[in-house]
């Protein structure tokens, strides 16, 4: 049960959502009575300047004052289209991650606790913060070893964020476990678990080791691909509440025209971006999955640099190869095989049909071979996708909605450099050579290898398995001649739980008994 202090905040929230005019801006059309009823009162109760902002204006001001922790909220259900629309996660989407920042004495305070030295003796010189988000700021610094002196980038801790978060992430829990409660259909979205990804996620950004770890992971994944390269980590300067890394000098990807002032080629970046997400994503099965254009620099040697990796997201081998198989289905055609592998993999409840299934994937793809195919948006193909899965009751699948929703994001950037930007023209050298590796004769001998491995694994505890199947056999031979024996705390427990059991029992009895007498008297 939440805690009266859960519902006061709820509460709250609920008013500010009100009075920014965040509910009356949501359609109303599909709602009962009762519920377009309250929808209009929110409408009266909003401020004057309210009614006449965008909805995204109204959700801005809303998180702004409710707080960092439903500013990551926000963000994160903008990867759900699923959950909340595809036009609300557009405005979601929107939302920026700046805060105001709190002061350099806390950011010094926070590093020296966290690394255990002090501030002068890390850096010879630590200036005051550029950037402030709902997590932590970033201060530029310099440091001195036998080599050279070099600046970097110190990203510290918001002071009080996980108390905060912690609190309010009670409030999340109560809202979707009200939500499953009251409304039958978004039990096939799962909000309980979408919130639980939420805190798995958002606790893994506020420890600053992880991301330090997810970036020298995809350093050393990337390290011989071209064009793309991720920041180096200072592991000496770095700790739970602090991480060091090194600063890059390029340009935001959001800035085209100085992209292009610099010489850029905007059309290669457009082609190494998409092919760069696609081969982390089959190749290593673990990807940047907040690859917004804020996050990307290109470097003045016309490298592209990811920074900021608290969110990173993982595909395991099985889901690799069902997305392969997915996306090889729709480029040749073969419908019935991509309904056939939804239901292989569990996506789809086998009670429905796979034949009906395939005609729905038919409708998807079949209009997206008569366009050209620098016209073909992921993200209209996304909203079709989960159109058609929620007819056919498909459980949400956190790991693909996280790979889908940065894929059209990578998709975004990329047309921002090249307005005719061919997708499938720049994934077919990444896609190609992944399907002919482990969707051919590659992967037969792959799966071999791998069952050799395992068999092998198998003989090695065959003399433990043995040993314990033998204890096994003779503790049950114990038990056939001499009964089952438990201990005195267990007797106790038993006892107990038999006695409200029959408790229980004449109660439910003497129910049952005087219903039957009131009916019989009311008979009579």
């Amino acid at each position: 049960m939440a805690s009266l202090g859960t519902y006061l905040r709820l509460a709250r929230a609920g008013f500010i959502l009100v009075r920014e005019g965040v509910v009356s801006s949501l359609p109303a059309d599909d709602l009962p009575a009762p519920a377009r009823f309250a929808h209009s009162i929110a409408g009266l109760l909003a401020k004057r300047r309210a009614k006449s902002a965008e909805r995204s204006d109204r959700l801005a001001r809303a998180v702004e004052r409710l707080g960092p922790s439903w500013v990551k909220l926000g963000q994160f259900l903008a990867t759900r289209p699923d959950v909340v629309g595809v036009d609300i996660a557009r405005d979601l989407a929107g939302l920026q991650d700046r805060m105001t920042t709190f002061p350099e004495p806390v950011a010094r305070r926070a590093i020296e606790e966290s690394l255990g030295r002090e501030v002068p003796e890390l850096y010879t010189r630590f200036d005051p913060p550029i950037a402030a988000a709902s997590i932590a700021q970033v201060h530029p610094a310099e440091i001195s070893d036998d080599e050279a002196t070099r600046k970097v980038a110190v990203k510290v801790v918001r002071p009080g964020v996980r108390q905060r978060f912690r609190r309010d992430l009670e409030v999340f829990y109560l809202v979707s476990q009200l939500q499953e409660r009251f409304i039958p259909s978004s039990r096939r979205l799962r909000p309980v678990e979408i919130t639980k990804t939420l805190e798995q996620t958002t606790r893994i950004e506020m420890d600053l080791r992880l991301e330090a770890a997810a970036l020298s992971e995809m350093a050393e994944n990337t390290r011989d691909d071209p064009g793309f390269r991720v920041p180096a980590v200072d592991w000496e300067r770095t700790g739970r509440d602090v991480v060091t890394m090194e600063w890059i000098d390029g340009t935001k990807m959001s800035d085209v025209e100085g992209l292009r002032a610099a010489g850029h080629d905007l059309h290669a970046l457009a082609d190494t971006l998409i092919q760069s997400f696609l081969r982390h994503t089959l190749r290593d099965g673990f990807f940047h999955a907040d690859m917004h254009q804020g996050n990307l620099f290109v470097d003045p040697k016309g490298m592209i640099v990811a920074v900021d990796m608290g969110i990173v997201s993982r595909l395991h081998r099985k889901e690799r190869r069902f997305l392969a198989e997915i996306l090889y289905g729709f480029i040749t055609r073969d419908y019935r095989r991509v309904a056939d592998v939804h239901f292989e993999a569990g996506y789809v409840p086998a009670r429905h049909d796979p034949a009906s299934f395939a005609q729905a994937i038919r409708a998807i793809g079949e209009p997206i071979h008569g366009q050209p195919a620098e016209t073909i948006s992921m993200a209209r193909l996304l909203t079709l996708l989960f159109e058609v899965t929620e007819l056919f009751d498909m459980e949400t699948r956190p790991e693909l909605v996280m790979l889908q929703k940065t894929m059209v994001v990578v998709e975004g950037v990329a047309r921002t450099l090249n307005p005719k930007f061919n997708m499938w023209k720049a994934a077919e050298p990444v896609v190609a050579s992944w399907i002919r590796d482990n969707l051919g004769p590659k992967r037969i001998a792959t799966d071999v290898k791998a069952g050799a491995i395992a068999a092998l694994r198998l003989a090695e505890q065959l003399p433990d398995l043995a040993t314990r199947t033998e204890r096994l056999a003779t503790e049950v031979g114990e038990m056939a001649e001499n009964g089952l024996r438990f201990d005195d705390a267990t007797s106790e427990a038993i006892g107990k739980a038999e006695a409200r059991h029959t408790r229980s029992g004449r109660i439910a009895l003497w129910v049952i008994a005087i219903a039957l007498v009131a009916i019989a008297l009311r008979l009579y």
